[in-house]
C-alpha cells in the first residue's frame, strides 16, 4: 500500500480530533482564558515565569517527544505496520491527548502542583505517597532508558558503502572497525549537542532579560542549530558510551538546578527547531516519494515474529508504542514544568492536546519511513539483531536518509546524518528535565514525610544526585532493551494511574469524566498484564533481581492507587457537594 494512505488518513483524523474532540473536553473542563494562571501569579522569576506560547510549545514539546515518538514505532514495527499504525492513531486522540489535557489543566487549577499533589488532594495523604513514590520509580526508569540510548546513539557508526560514500569521500570523519571503514554519525550528533547546550544561556538572556523579538529569536536559534551541525562535520566528538554516560550524569544534576530560562528553555528552543526542520524534511520525503510511489514493504501484521521477540500482541505493542499514543511522563511535564509556565488557561489546549497529536505525526511519520524506505530484513538486523543491543535510532536515522534519497536525491549520509541530529538533542532534552522533575518529587517527598526536614534535603543537589546517581547504576548494569518493557509499562501504567486520580478529581468537582475513566480502564488492565507477565516470564526466571524486585515494586505501588481511587470515587459519589466545583 502507497505510504500517502497511511500517513494522510492519520493527519485527517487528527485534525479533526483537535477541531471537535478537544474543543468538547475543552467545554467539559470549563476553561476560562480570562483566569490567572500559577505563572502570572506566582511569578518567581525561576520556576514560575509567564512565556510566550510559541517559545512554551517548543520547550513542552521537544520534553515529551525524545527519543520516546523514535525508539517506540521502530521497536513496535516488530508486530507489523498495521497494529502499530492503528495504536498510534486511536491511541493518541483518545488516550494520549486527553490525559495530556487534563493533566496540564488540573495542574494550572492546583496552582502548578504536580500530579502527585493532585493525588494527594483527590486520594489523601496515603493516595499521595503511593503514586510519589510510584512516580519517583518511573523516572529513574526514564532516564536509565534514555541516558542508555543516548550513550548507545551518540555512537553510531555505519558502513561508508552502506551510505552510499566511496573511499575517498570528504563529507564524513571515519573510523575503521574489524577492517571495514566506517562513518562517524553519532559524533556530529555528540558536537552539535555541546555546542548548543553552551549558547543556550546566551539565547535564554536576550529572551528573558532583553525581550528581543520572537522572529529573532527564531532567527538566532536557526543559526545556533546550523552552526552546531556544522562543527559537528568539522569536528565530531567519538568518546566510549560509559564516558557519555558520565558526562550527561554531571550535566543533568547542574542542569536541574539552574533557572528554566538559563539552560531548558533556550536549548530546547534551538533544539525544536531542528526537530521541526527534520519533521519538515519527513513530511516533504513522505508525499514526494508517495506521488512517486513508494509502498510500505513491510509485512501488515508480524505477530508470530513479535510474540517471540517481545511477548504477546497485547499488551505488549501497547506498552512499547508508549510516546506516541499515551505517556505518563507526559504529566509529570505537565504538571512539573510547563503549568508553571501557562500564560492562560486558553493555551492548555494547544499546548497539552495539539502537542501531543503532533508528538504522534512524528511517530506516524518513523512508522511510515522504517516501513518503507529500508527493507524489513534490514530493519530486523538494526533494531533486533540476534547479537548484541540493536540501535533503533539508527535504523530510523538510516530510513531517513533512504527516504530523502528516493524523494529529493538528498545523499543517503547527509539524510541519516540529519535522523540522528533530529534525535539527539532531544533525548538530553528529557534527562534534564526528568532530573529536574525528580528533584521537585524528592522535595515534596521529604516535606510529606517529615515534620522538619534537614536543610540538606532541600538543596537541589541532593534530590538530583538521587535522581542522578540511581538512573546511572541502572543505565550501567542493564541496557535498554531490558529496561524499555519495564520503563513502558510503568510509563502507561502511570498515565492510566494519572487518568484515575484525574477522574476523581473531576468527580469531586461535579465534572464530567467519562472521557478520562474509560482510557484508564483499559490502560490499568493492559499494563498490570505486562508487568506481570514480565515478572514471571522474563525477570525472575533469568535472575535479574533488580529488575524483578523494582517489578513487584511497582504492581504493589499501582495496586494500591487503584484501591485508594475505587474507594474514593465511590466514596465521593455518596457525598459529593456542589460548593466543591473548581
Amino acid at each position: 500500500m502507497n505510504i500517502l494512505v497511511y500517513f494522510l488518513t492519520a493527519i485527517a483524523c487528527y485534525v479533526l480530533a483537535f477541531r471537535y474532540y478537544s474543543r468538547f473536553i475543552s467545554r467539559a473542563l470549563g476553561v476560562q482564558p480570562n483566569r490567572p494562571t500559577p505563572a502570572v501569579e506566582i511569578n518567581d522569576g525561576k520556576d514560575f515565569v509567564p512565556t510566550r506560547p510559541s517559545v512554551l510549545f517548543a520547550h513542552h514539546y521537544s520534553t515529551i517527544a525524545g527519543a520516546g515518538p523514535i525508539v517506540g514505532p521502530a521497536l513496535g514495527m516488530l508486530y507489523g505496520i498495521g497494529p502499530a499504525w492503528l495504536w498510534l492513531v486511536l491511541g493518541a486522540i483518545f488516550f494520549g491527548a486527553v490525559h495530556d489535557f487534563v493533566a496540564l489543566f488540573a495542574s494550572i487549577r492546583e496552582r502548578g502542583n504536580s500530579m502527585a499533589q493532585i493525588a494527594k488532594k483527590a486520594l489523601g495523604p496515603t493516595g499521595f505517597l503511593l503514586f510519589i513514590a510510584f512516580t519517583i520509580v518511573l523516572i529513574v526508569l526514564v532516564t536509565s532508558a534514555f541516558l542508555s540510548l543516548t550513550a548507545v546513539s551518540l555512537t553510531s557508526l555505519w558502513p561508508l558503502d552502506k551510505l552510499g560514500l566511496g573511499p575517498g569521500q570528504h563529507l564524513l570523519r571515519t573510523t575503521v572497525v574489524n577492517g571495514q571503514e566506517m562513518g562517524i554519525i553519532g559524533g556530529i550528533a555528540s558536537t552539535s549537542v555541546i555546542v548548543i547546550t553552551l549558547c543556550a544561556p546566551f539565547l535564554g538572556f536576550l529572551v528573558l532579560k532583553r525581550q528581543i523579538k520572537t522572529w529573532l529569536a527564531y532567527m538566532i536559534a536557526f543559526v545556533i542549530g546550523g552552526m552546531s551541525i556544522w562543527i559537528g562535520f568539522h569536528i565530531p566528538v567519538a568518546l566510549p558510551p560509559k564516558i557519555w554516560m558520565w558526562i550527561i550524569a554531571i550535566y543533568t544534576l547542574v542542569a536541574s538546578g539552574a533557572p528554566v530560562w538559563f539552560i531548558l528553555q533556550p536549548r530546547d528552543f534551538v533544539n525544536v527547531q531542528i526537530l521541526y526542520f527534520g519533521m519538515a524534511a519527513m513530511i516533504a520525503g513522505v508525499l514526494i516519494a508517495g506521488a512517486q510511489g513508494l509502498a510500505v514493504n513491510a509485512p501488515l501484521t508480524n505477530f508470530a515474529v513479535g510474540t517471540a521477540k517481545m511477548g504477546p500482541v497485547w499488551p505488549f505493542l501497547f506498552i512499547t508504542i508508549a510516546c506516541g499514543a499515551i505517556s505518563g511522563f507526559h504529566a509529570l511535564v505537565s504538571g512539573g514544568t510547563s503549568s508553571k509556565q501557562l500564560a492562560k488557561e486558553s493555551q492548555a489546549r494547544v499546548i497539552g492536546y495539539g502537542g501531543m497529536l503532533l508528538e504522534s505525526v512524528l511517530a506516524i511519520l518513523v512508522l511510515v519511513a522504517i516501513g518503507s524506505a529500508i527493507s524489513y530484513r534490514e530493519y530486523l538486523d538494526i533494531t533486533w539483531p540476534n547479537i548484541g543491543s540493536g540501535n533503533p535510532i539508527l535504523a530510523f536515522a538510516l530510513s531517513m536518509g533512504h527516504l530523502l534519497n528516493t524523494a529529493m536525491g538528498i545523499p543517503i549520509a547527509a539524510g541519516t546524518v540529519f535522523g540522528i541530529l533530529t534525535v539527539e538533542g532531544f533525548l538530553i532534552t528529557t534527562l534534564d528535565s526528568a532530573v529536574r522533575l525528580n528533584r521537585y518529587l524528592f522535595e515534596e517527598l521529604w516535606n510529606t514525610i517529615l515534620p522538619h526536614p534537614p536543610a540538606i534535603m532541600m538543596k537541589f543537589w541532593f534530590n538530583s544526585g538521587i535522581s542522578v546517581l540511581l538512573m546511572l547504576i541502572l543505565a550501567m548494569s542493564n541496557g535498554y532493551k531490558l529496561i524499555w518493557p519495564l520503563f513502558g509499562s510503568t510509563n502507561q501504567l502511570l498515565a492510566a494511574l494519572t487518568l484515575i486520580a484525574v477522574t476523581v478529581w473531576l468527580h469531586r468537582a461535579g465534572k464530567s469524566s467519562w472521557f478520562t475513566l474509560i482510557p484508564a480502564a483499559i490502560m490499568i488492565c493492559t499494563t498490570i498484564v505486562a508487568l506481570g507477565y514480565y515478572l514471571f516470564v522474563k525477570y525472575l526466571p533469568s535472575g535479574n533481581i533488580l529488575l524483578a524486585v523494582t517489578d513487584i515494586l511497582l504492581l504493589a505501588l499501582a495496586l494500591g492507587v487503584l484501591v485508594l481511587s475505587i474507594r474514593e470515587f465511590i466514596y465521593s459519589r455518596i457525598h459529593y457537594n456542589s460548593s466543591t466545583a473548581l
